[in-house]
């Protein structure tokens, strides 16, 4: 039987990593990765399994020197890391395999550093290269003829995690995503039909995660509702759970915008008190959506701006990802997209240069166009080489919409447009559902007595970690506004946590636009 260790290398500081909030909050890192404590559970019985992840703990290189298997783990933005610690591990004269992201769309990346590849979905080839390698008959790459049954992947292992040293958890219900947007790898590693977990084992995963500890999740799809139908049964479930433990947990996921486009979609979201959600809306010119073949958000009815406000009304955050340098933008695009941002009253967007990934259809289209740059880190920050502007003027736009619309007073001008002036509640705390909370005073008051908490005690980590006065001044003025005119503790708290993620955009917003660190367009 062979004992394994298992590593998730280190983000570089990024705009997801939030990791200069996570200092004010005592965290090592914002979540686990998803697939560490899954393969875990996917191992057979006999094994030994090591979880390291350089996010929360340093690698333990002697660890790693007895083991019989290590495995690596990456996205695009850890390859460099990934290749260090492939290399330190080779000089160690260990065996190693690689699997996740990366590898998946560069499989010779890592050329001689790697005895084996995982390329997509693990569900069986891990079990079954481990079968092979205790014969002595493994292969050097593994990829699965079929996609996995979601129906039969377990419970992952959060026991192996030190999971008090992230601030959120995370969870999987489903995989894919119906749409054909031209510039994801999503539908290229997990398919366009998605598929879903059971109900029952989504209520297991809920348990073994509210055991952990954790009070946030998030759901990790890359669209919660790619299979409407699906996932309102499967949410059901969720909000029953929710009812049954006084709702100990506050969630938030990924999602296309015609979520907008069904109330009770959005009703089950929020009953299931989930606050936030990552929209993919890209941009304001129609013609690059429909150029990237994100059809979705410019379906007939309801404009972008509209959907947005639906759901922000509807009682849950709305976050984006934003691209600029489509083949229609021209210099205007920049603009538009400050414009955007101001009117949808979002504060929390990835904008990001248009990066073309491999084995997508935009990579393939741009190669055959020879508008692709080559180099592992291109001079300008992305790979994409623009149509209707030079790099030049699209790095130095990008830069100017990162630095215009983190300024502190237009990004606390977004967020007191939603809960000031327009009063949004967030979750399940709304006024509609105070029927439950009636009949369920002590969860009520157990709620009530957590959030304010959460919220005092997020406030005075925030003036005790903030740096920089002015700042720090424009900070305590929004929040003791806030907190005079809202008395809900979870809006109070969100509303800090906003503030906490400002510090966090704002010192990497500054780090790219003086040059003390090298534009990096992948957050």
């Amino acid at each position: 039987m062979a004992d394994i260790v298992l590593i998730n290398p280190r983000f570089e500081v990024s705009y997801w990593g939030m990791e200069h909030a996570l200092e004010m909050l005592g965290k090592k890192a914002n979540l686990p990765v998803a697939c560490l404590p899954l393969l875990a559970a996917l191992t057979p019985e006999g094994h030994t399994v090591t979880l390291m992840d350089e996010n929360v703990e340093p690698i333990d290189w002697e660890r790693c020197r007895r083991a019989d298997i290590v495995g690596v783990t990456g996205m695009s933005v850890q390859r460099f890391r990934m290749t260090e610690i492939l290399t330190q591990l080779k000089n160690l004269g260990c065996f190693t395999v690689v699997g996740g992201p990366w590898i998946t769309v560069q499989e010779d990346y890592f050329e001689n550093l790697v005895d084996v590849i995982f390329v997509g979905e693990a569900e069986e080839t891990w079990p079954a290269f481990l079968a092979e390698w205790a014969e002595g008959n493994h292969s050097a790459r593994y990829e699965q003829l079929e996609k996995s049954d979601m129906t039969k992947v377990p419970v992952p292992r959060f026991d192996l995690l030190k999971m008090n040293q992230y601030a959120f958890g995370s969870l999987q219900f489903s995989r894919g995503c119906p749409f054909q947007c031209e510039f994801c790898d999503i539908i290229v590693t997990f398919g366009r039909r998605p598929r879903l977990k059971t109900s029952a084992q989504v209520i297991r995963e809920l348990d073994a995660m509210r055991k952990s500890g954790m009070r946030s999740v998030f759901v990790v799809d890359d669209n919660l509702i790619g299979n409407k139908k699906a996932i309102k049964e499967v949410l059901r479930e969720v909000v029953a759970w929710q009812r049954r433990h006084g709702f100990p947990m506050s969630m938030f996921t990924e999602a296309s915008l015609d979520l907008a486009d069904d109330p009770e979609l959005l009703s089950l979201m929020t009953q299931a008190n989930f606050v936030a959600v990552f929209v993919g809306i890209e941009s304001p010119n129609e013609e690059a959506l429909k150029e990237t073949k994100k059809f979705q958000n410019v379906r007939a009815g309801d404009s972008i701006l509209g959907r947005v406000h639906t759901i922000q009304r509807a009682g849950i955050d709305v976050w984006c990802g934003m691209i600029v340098g489509f083949d229609s933008d021209d210099r205007t695009i920049f603009e538009r997209q400050k414009l955007f941002l101001k009117e949808s009253r979002i504060t929390s967007s990835m904008i990001g240069m248009l990066h073309a990934i491999p084995k997508t259809p935009l990579h393939k289209r741009l190669a055959e166009e020879g508008r692709l740059d080559y180099a592992d880190e291109p001079e300008f920050g992305t790979n994409v080489i623009p149509l209707q502007m030079t790099r030049e003027e699209l790095r130095d736009g990008y830069l100017e919409v990162l630095r215009e619309v983190h300024d502190v007073n237009a990004f606390f001008d977004r967020l007191d447009e939603l809960f000031i002036h327009e009063r949004i509640y967030i979750g399940n705390r709304q006024p509609q559902y105070k029927d439950y909370w009636r009949s369920h005073p002590l969860s009520w008051l157990k709620c009530q007595v957590y959030d304010q908490a959460a919220a005092h005690y997020a406030y005075r980590r925030l003036k005790k970690k903030v740096t920089d006065p002015a700042l720090l001044a424009v900070y305590e003025k929004r929040i003791d506004n806030l907190f005079r005119l809202r008395k809900e503790g979870g809006v109070r708290f969100y509303y800090v946590v906003k503030a906490m993620i400002h510090w966090h955009v704002h010192r990497m917003v500054k780090s790219f636009v003086t040059g003390e660190r090298k534009l990096v367009n992948s957050f």
